[in-house]
């Protein structure tokens, strides 16, 4: 059988006699086999995890990608077969188990310093009894993505994009998911008429112009199964850009192979956002991943979480972003940890965030120095958040300061006025007519004030007028 026929046949996709994937009758993947790591005698904490998993495995099976998946650590029981567990902490785990289920590649367990509990892999990846403490402030879906979907497996948001959820499948999960709502509950893709349905709401918006496609992490899917969404996604000719949200480099560096590659590069003009927290991640195998897309023409951007406890440092940052770099991948984000339920021992003040940025701004290159974001609570979306630079103003003078406290000014021009001219003002006037909202609307003379909902007065506005009604 050929490499692309096993490939399908893994991925419960039918292949044709010559190995050729056809069109799939349905999306669903096969449930990985769990409990496949080879019996591992328990050893030292230092002795290292990685040439201990490689010895058992094997050089060949440890490079494949979807013996890795097989053999993902889903128990206390096999976690305890390769890191030193204590009998209360496989209880604790076995409890915290009931909020997010654990899955952990083998490659990802070998980064994990078994000798010191504060090991930034180890808390991204193993269980911990806080997951089951609830504070009155975390929310189930708390960028309100189920609220803003207009089919199953598709938020729409934003006005010129979309949110596709392929899959609840994670290569791993991490113990700061954002979606545990969604993550890993069958470790399944979509159906083939659950895709349908959303690419067909997509062909019928034609304001949305960018598509991230995401889930779950959709590099979890067999490469056929990608062909198969990422042609459909490119035969809808307002979609302009297609993104991939991933976190395949860092967990399960081995499934970038030059055929996913080949496969991507189909469909440019296309974008990866990568999701990296720490440096210790960046491993020369995870380079390797990151290269292969690269050379494939793809641009790469980084999507951190701030962590307590991982990365909150903004010398851990700084060193983050500056080797991302040299990896050819841009920082894009800091998000602020959101107020999903289970994760408030992994977040920060938000005044922790601007302290990174501080330290960030100026210190390094431009191009390290990420947008720190709050994706707000309620849907409201990402709010960047950064120190203030402008320091006061007149109308003929800009007071600010930079990175190392330096107060300077910046003297207006006497004719401060901006006009459209020329091809500019047809553009305007195209885009005015497509979407006017928000603040813009305020700056296009569309309204005089913007209203939070529901407020005091507006009640005592619509009594009355109820009262008027039936006088």
């Amino acid at each position: 059988m050929s490499s692309t026929a096993k490939e399908s046949e893994s991925n419960g996709i039918q292949a044709e006699g010559n190995g050729e994937e056809t069109r799939p009758p349905s999306l669903r993947t096969k449930k990985p086999r769990e409990g496949a790591l080879p019996a591992l005698p328990l050893f030292p904490s230092n002795r290292p995890y990685l040439e201990a998993l490689r010895e058992s495995a094997g050089e060949e099976l440890w490079n494949d990608w979807r013996w890795q998946m097989k053999a993902r650590i889903t128990t206390a029981g096999e976690l305890a077969r390769i890191l030193p567990l204590s009998k209360g902490e496989s209880a604790t785990l076995k409890r915290s188990l009931n909020s997010l289920r654990m899955a952990i590649t083998p490659y990802y367990a070998s980064l994990i310093d078994g000798s010191d509990p504060d090991c930034p892999i180890r808390r991204q990846a193993i269980p911990t009894l806080k997951e089951t403490l609830i504070s009155p402030t975390d929310l189930l879906d708390p960028l309100h993505e189920d609220v803003d979907s207009p089919v199953p497996g598709l938020t729409h948001r934003y006005p010129d994009r979309c949110i596709l959820l392929v899959t609840d499948q994670c290569a791993m999960y991490c113990r700061h998911c954002t979606r545990r709502r969604f993550a890993g509950q069958n470790d399944t893709p979509r159906t083939e008429d659950q895709i349908s349905r959303c690419l067909d709401y997509i062909a019928r918006t034609p304001e949305i112009r960018d598509v991230l496609i995401t889930g779950g992490d959709p590099l979890t899917l067999s490469d056929g199964t990608l062909d198969f969404i990422l042609s459909r996604l490119r035969a809808i000719s307002t979609v302009e850009i297609i993104r991939i949200g991933t976190r395949i480099p860092a967990v399960l560096p081995m499934r970038v192979t030059e055929g996913l590659c080949s496969v991507l590069k189909k469909y440019h003009p296309l974008w990866i956002n990568l999701h990296f927290n720490h440096p210790r991640e960046l491993t020369p195998e995870a380079a390797a991943a990151c290269a292969k897309l690269a050379d494939a023409g793809i641009p790469l951007g980084n999507q951190s979480v701030l962590l307590k406890g991982v990365n909150d440092c903004p010398y851990i940052f700084r060193d983050l972003n500056q080797k991302l770099l040299k990896m050819r991948v841009r920082p894009y984000y800091i998000y602020q940890c959101d107020l999903s339920r289970g994760i408030e021992h992994f977040r920060t003040s938000i005044g922790k965030g601007i302290e990174i940025m501080e330290y960030l701004r100026g210190h390094t290159s431009g191009l390290a120095v990420p947008t720190f974001v709050v994706d707000a609570p309620g849907g409201g979306g990402k709010i960047p958040v950064m120190p203030n630079y402008v320091l006061s103003r007149s109308d003929r003078k800009t007071v600010l300061r930079n990175f190392e406290g330096v107060v300077t000014v910046y003297t207006e021009p006497d004719d401060n006025r901006s006009v459209c001219a020329g091809k500019c003002r047809e553009t305007c006037e195209r885009a005015k007519n497509l979407y006017t909202g928000g603040i813009e609307s305020l700056f296009e003379g569309e309204a005089v004030s913007l209203e939070p909902r529901e407020l005091a007065r507006e009640k005592r506005r619509k009594h009355w007028a109820e009262g008027d009604k039936n006088k």
